[in-house]
């Protein structure tokens, strides 16, 4: 019974890093819909050398930081306990190569091919594993300070925190460094519309990411015995509140109402395993209105120039969700307890400082040194031509 056991949470776990590898799918093509036909190509490939550059770093350096585990043994003693500990390694691979995928589509259609890659392996090699190790592994005593200090450690279930506030705070350092692209936004202060290439490519990328996501949050108990249908639930009224906050908050736009669904996910992950689904619904309403709210006032007023939106979706939806799951997951408000707010706080806000500090090294240097954006002639080509030396079709305008 003990080795089927065991062989039970390899399935589990294994089946879980599929569906989170899936996901990057749903990157490619909400990247592939939003940004213009002239660099489709660059997008879907961006996405899969990502993974395959996020694999090398995480497999040699960034797992040993945050984990202090290494492959540098037998096979045989790689396989022990049904190889439990490979396919956990493949599981948390999906979250690492998610923070490049989350920085590509703030900085599209601009930048240029090696520097990203080379900017992927930093990030996933050194900046991400920083804070994992501390939120996940207790790296550097801080989750003991704050149990200490406030009665309960700094809680992310699913990763708000660890994975997507740090990409989206990374990409925006990343999106500052780089610049706008050419020609959006006027010296008289007019704001030139890039609409999407494909609505419907947008809404397939939107809908393979939120089915994702149940695997994303649900298998994030990584053993079958913790497995937990609160967790389920919790996503599926977040999503749905992020959803209907979106359609209303942006007017039907359909950009914001697939976006929608993705910015409750993002805020749900912390909290899915504590907090009661009544608070999860609220907090999907909140992060879809205050995705829309924050994407308008970037693009339009602070004229920043996330292409798809990255920093207020992961960004602040994910800032709020590590946050609220200490108001949501209170006793008081129906959640299950053992959470403290200021713990919430203070680890939602040293990631950031992370994030910041990293983006901001690992982009500065790579734009001092190489540079990070195709020239303008370049870009007016579009990146597909440029680099890839191929269009996604007769228009590719």
């Amino acid at each position: 019974m003990e080795d089927i056991n065991k062989s039970q949470d390899v399935l589990f776990v294994l089946l879980g890093a599929i569906i989170v590898l899936a996901m990057h799918a749903g990157f490619a093509f909400l990247e592939l819909g939003t940004v213009r036909k002239k660099n489709q190509i660059n997008a879907l490939i961006k996405i899969l050398v990502d993974f395959a550059v996020s694999t090398m770093a995480y497999f040699f350096i960034g797992y040993y930081l945050a984990y202090g585990l290494h492959f540098f043994s037998s096979a045989q003693s790689l396989v022990a306990l049904q190889g439990y500990g490979l396919v956990k390694f493949f599981f948390l691979l999906t979250f690492a190569a998610a923070i490049p995928a989350i920085i590509s589509g703030g900085i599209a259609e601009r930048a240029r091919f090696n520097p990203q890659m080379a900017a992927t392996f930093l990030v996933v090699g050194f900046v991400y594993p920083l804070f994992e190790g501390i939120a996940w592994n207790n790296n550097f005593g801080l989750q003991t300070l704050l149990e200490t200090t406030f009665g309960s450690p700094f809680h992310d279930f699913a990763g708000s925190v660890v994975v997507h506030a740090m990409g989206g705070w990374i990409a925006l350092v990343a999106v500052l460094l780089m610049g706008p692209r050419r020609d959006r936004y006027h010296r008289n202060g007019g704001v030139a519309a890039h609409p999407p290439s494909s609505i419907p490519f947008l809404a397939l990328g939107a809908w393979i990411l939120t089915v994702g996501w149940f695997g994303f949050n649900v298998m994030s108990a990584q053993t079958l015995s913790a497995i937990s249908g609160l967790v389920a639930v919790n996503s599926l009224m977040a999503m749905v509140g992020g959803t209907l906050a979106a359609l209303v908050a942006g007017r039907n736009d359909p950009g914001f109402v697939h976006n929608g669904p993705l910015a409750g996910l993002v805020a749900v992950c912390a909290g899915s395993d504590v907090m009661h689904p009544l608070g999860a619904l609220v907090l999907g309403l909140m992060a879809g209105t205050i995705f829309v709210k924050f994407f308008t006032l970037t693009q339009n007023r602070w004229k920043i120039d996330d292409v798809l939106g990255v920093w207020p979706l992961h960004g602040i939806c994910g800032a709020l969700g590590g946050i609220m799951a200490g108001v949501f997951g209170l006793e008081a408000l129906g959640g299950l307890g053992k959470i403290s707010f200021y713990s919430q706080l203070i680890g939602t806000l040293a990631a950031i400082i992370i994030a910041l500090v990293g983006g901001f090294v690992v982009y500065g240097l790579l734009r001092q040194c190489v540079g990070l954006r195709l020239n303008p002639e370049e870009e007016f080509t579009g990146a597909d031509l440029t680099i890839h030396q191929i269009g996604s079709g007769p228009d590719n305008e």
